[in-house]
């Protein structure tokens, strides 16, 4: 009877042990899916905003998030949209609108202030190539040229299958100028 006992416990303990080991691997959308977390300004010496820090977090279940240095082939190419992974435009508050603030002469896909940028590769090893993490990007907020003082941006990333993820948008930045 002791025996027995010992062995069901012995048996509902490797159980246990086994049950709470086994971790599951997340399951994610192929599609890149963000979502803001923040904005924190940056003051320059004289108490003016001259940048920011935006903060994304990210996910992706295939994992083909970010380019490498030797991604430079169609449709990665200089002067494709798709160069660049990581897509942001400025806006400024004028007389209560928002308005998307383009500068001509810039290549397809970095057409705004704050310019376009490349994720650095990403992609786990493994069998599992799900990804979540978070992205922080530095961004000029002050337009000299403009009298305005506030601004937002809207991101979107796009994964190597060319997937372009969900809009975000930071929340109103009223800046000292």
């Amino acid at each position: 009877m002791i025996s027995c006992l010992k062995i069901c416990l012995a048996a509902l303990g490797l159980i246990s042990l086994l049950m709470f080991s086994c971790k599951q691997d997340p399951q994610f959308p192929d599609t890149p899916q963000i979502s803001f977390l923040a904005f924190d300004q940056v003051k320059d010496v004289s108490g003016k905003d001259s940048s920011g820090v935006l903060r994304l977090s990210f996910t992706d279940g295939d994992g083909d998030i970010g380019l490498t240095a030797a991604d430079t082939f169609a449709p990665y190419n200089k002067g494709s949209v798709y160069y660049f992974n990581f897509f942001i435009s400025y806006y400024e508050k004028q007389n209560g609108n928002w308005v998307k603030i383009v500068i001509p002469g810039f290549p397809p896909g970095s057409d705004t202030l704050s310019n376009n940028s490349r994720i650095p590769y990403l992609t786990p090893e493994g069998q599992n190539k799900a990804l979540e993490g978070e992205i922080q990007m530095s961004l000029f907020t002050n337009n000299p040229f403009s009298p305005y003082d506030t601004i937002k941006y809207e991101v979107t990333i796009a994964d190597r299958a060319l997937n372009r993820s969900n809009q975000v948008s930071t929340r109103e930045i009223v800046l000292v100028k």
